[in-house]
């Protein structure tokens, strides 16, 4: 139950003559046009886990070209986690000065030379040094891209779009490792990676001559600044690490811990998979371990727009019942199947299948936790993301930034320990150990937002939104 303080929150209704202007902002764009939108900033939030995830399965094939070791090259993986998050939080931040379309325009070209500069890499430092570019210009596509869906997507509307926009996102780690083991097994990896500059290049050109820019008139930052005290020839200095103090919010910084207890239990399953499933079922064709994370990408694309709209009528239905009042944490209850049930199950039923059950049952049900795991997982964090775009409107993409990096430097450490968590100790306590801590902190760091939002709100106010402004 919500405490009684939120039956007697007083936020206004969008009833005066400014709230019904802001309304009118949200209709700018024609529906056929917020789809355009909506399906090129998928396309971009797909990029960074995609690239991420293509790289993983080659990494034998790089180290065996470029004269080096597995562990020497897969440094380059958690490097990208480092790019990929300073790279959201610079996007975000000059999102929020100059728009979302010029973000976009200076991070794909970085993305395109990236890949061309990893592609024809012939030693170590070069192969580190572009793939941090490449990185850091496919980054933006994910904390930018919830930013524009804030734009576009009234209150209302918004967990339905960020639900087909984590669809897409989360589709990226899955169908990326069967895309990349399929490329080294039977092409090249450098073919590969020219391939995601081409698909960059493509982008790139899509944004240029179709994609307006979404930001609300004259709430950029440019839009309120002085042109005097604009520089003329350089971009104005923002310090991107500026978002990161939104995370002294109680309500934002839960939420992101339990996003990332929730989103951890999809690495320890997908990561090792090759020595796990892989391992226990006599499976080593690169393309055939890269096709067992396919079921977990389904379970992402129809957990997704399930969580999405769901939140959406969990939004409209308590803000009913309250007479109009919003009360923001309302729509993190979509969140509780998959925090509560999902997550943790099926992490610790893939660990006890993976030991004790063999042949093809055991494959089949593994599969089974996979999609289950896939779905969970959206459940959390489609929610949670439209839950932050609510939370901190005028500053989506920066808190979006925010939290994304302060959980990524998290996982590029935990994801360190994954492996030899199990070689020492075994798939059945690594899991479980992971289903405790998705119960634990993902489940319980949500449960205490949802139950005491308003105070822990109250706490520290970063700037929230109200319903006027939403």
């Amino acid at each position: 139950m919500i405490s009684s303080e939120v039956d007697t929150e007083s936020t206004p209704l969008l009833q005066s003559q400014e709230a019904h202007k802001h309304e009118e902002v949200y209709k700018r764009f024609t529906p056929r046009q917020k789809r355009f939108i909506l399906g090129t900033v998928s396309i971009t939030g797909l990029l960074p886990l995609f690239i991420s995830g293509t790289f993983i399965p080659s990494i034998p094939q790089i180290a065996k070209d470029l004269d080096s070791t597995a562990p020497i090259v897969s440094l380059a993986v958690s490097l990208s986690i480092i790019a990929a998050s300073l790279g959201a939080l610079w996007g975000s931040s000059y999102s929020t000065f100059y728009g979302r379309r010029p973000v976009y325009l200076v991070g794909t070209p970085l993305l395109v030379i990236g890949s061309i500069g990893v592609a024809t890499a012939q030693s170590i430092p070069p192969l580190m040094f572009w793939r941090f570019i490449q990185a850091m210009g496919a980054s933006p596509g994910f904390a930018v891209g919830s930013g524009v869906i804030g734009d576009i997507y009234k209150l209302e509307e918004r967990g339905r779009a960020m639900g087909i926009f984590f669809s897409a996102v989360l589709l990226g780690p899955a169908i990326a490792p069967f895309i990349g083991g399929y490329a080294a097994h039977y092409f090249s990896w450098r073919l590969l990676q020219f391939s995601l500059g081409v698909f960059g290049f493509c982008a790139f050109v899509l944004i240029l001559f179709f994609f307006p820019e979404t930001y609300h008139p004259g709430k950029r930052g440019v839009d309120k600044a002085d042109p005097a005290t604009l520089p003329t020839w350089r971009p104005i200095l923002i310090n991107p690490f500026t978002p990161l103090w939104m995370m002294r919010s109680p309500n934002l910084l839960f939420v992101t811990m339990a996003g990332f207890a929730c989103l951890f239990t999809d690495y320890v399953l997908l990561v090792p998979l090759a020595y796990t499933i892989g391992k226990k079922y006599g499976i080593t064709n690169e393309a055939l371990i890269g096709a067992c994370f396919l079921p977990c990408g389904l379970g992402n694309m129809i957990g997704a727009p399930l969580a999405g709209r769901l939140s959406d009528t969990i939004v409209v239905k308590y803000r009913k019942e309250r007479g109009g009042a919003w009360y923001p944490e309302d729509r993190l209850r979509a969140t509780i199947p998959g925090a509560l049930f999902l997550i943790p199950l099926s992490v610790l039923g893939s660990g006890l299948l993976t030991e004790y059950v063999p042949g093809k049952v055991g494959l089949a049900l593994n599969l089974c936790c996979l999609f289950m795991n896939g779905v969970g997982v959206d459940f959390v964090l489609s929610p949670a993301s439209a839950y932050f775009v609510d939370l901190m409107h005028s500053r989506s993409a920066e808190a979006m930034a925010a939290g994304m990096g302060f959980r990524n430097v998290i996982m590029a450490l935990c994801i360190a320990g994954v492996l030899p968590m199990i070689e020492n100790y075994g798939v059945v306590v690594t899991d479980t150990l992971s289903a405790v801590a998705a119960w634990v902190f993902g489940f319980g760091l949500l449960w205490v937002t949802i139950r005491y939002g308003e105070r822990l709100r109250a706490v520290v106010d970063v700037g929230f939104s109200t319903a006027d402004n939403n």
